[in-house]
C-alpha cells in the first residue's frame, strides 16, 4: 500500500518532536518544531503508512521557502521505518510543493559520514555545493555539513 502523505498541522507538534527525536542524536523539542512552523514561507509533512488500526507516522520533513529558494531543514524517518521509500516520498512531495511555489533550487545540508542519505539524495538530483566543517555534533566529535543543491522546473 502507498504511504500517505499530509501537511504538518497545528496540532502536530509534538508528534513531529517525537518523530524528529526517535531520528536524530540532538532532537528538536515541540518549540523548536513551533518556532520552525511559524517562519515565514515554512512547510512541513508528515508521511505515515497504513495499518489496520489507522495510519501510523513513521517520518517527517520541515522545509521552508524563500524566493526562488526551499531548504529542507530536516527529514526524518523513524529507525524501524527506513529503506521503504519514505523519505524519498517525503523529498519528492516537498520538491513538488516547492516548485509549484515558483522555487528553482532546493537545498538541504546532510553530515559528512550519513552515506545513506547522501545515496539517497544523490539519487534524487542533489549535488554538494559547499562544506561547512565541524557542523553537526557526535558525542565529544564533530562531523562536517555537506550544503547539497538541487534544481527544480
Amino acid at each position: 500500500m502507498s504511504p500517505l502523505l499530509r501537511p504538518v498541522g497545528p496540532f502536530d507538534l509534538e508528534l513531529v518532536a517525537t518523530l524528529h527525536g526517535a531520528s536524530f542524536e540532538e532532537a528538536w523539542g515541540v518549540q523548536a518544531i513551533a518556532e520552525i512552523m511559524a517562519m515565514p514561507g515554512a512547510f512541513g509533512l508528515i508521511v505515515s503508512e497504513a495499518a489496520e488500526a489507522g495510519p501510523r507516522p513513521a517520518g517527517f520533513l520541515l522545509a521552508r521557502l524563500a524566493a526562488e529558494d526551499c531548504e529542507i531543514l530536516s527529514i526524518g524517518v523513524s529507525p524501524g521505518r527506513r529503506r521503504r521509500g519514505l523519505a524519498r516520498t517525503l523529498m519528492a512531495e516537498a520538491t513538488q510543493l516547492a516548485s509549484a511555489a515558483g522555487a528553482r533550487r532546493v537545498f538541504l545540508e546532510v553530515a559528512e559520514d550519513n552515506w545513506a542519505a547522501r545515496r539517497l539524495y544523490a539519487a534524487l538530483g542533489f549535488a554538494p555545493v559547499g562544506r561547512r566543517r565541524n557542523y553537526y555534533r557526535r558525542g565529544q566529535d564533530f562531523v562536517a555539513a555537506l550544503t547539497m543543491r538541487r534544481l527544480v522546473s
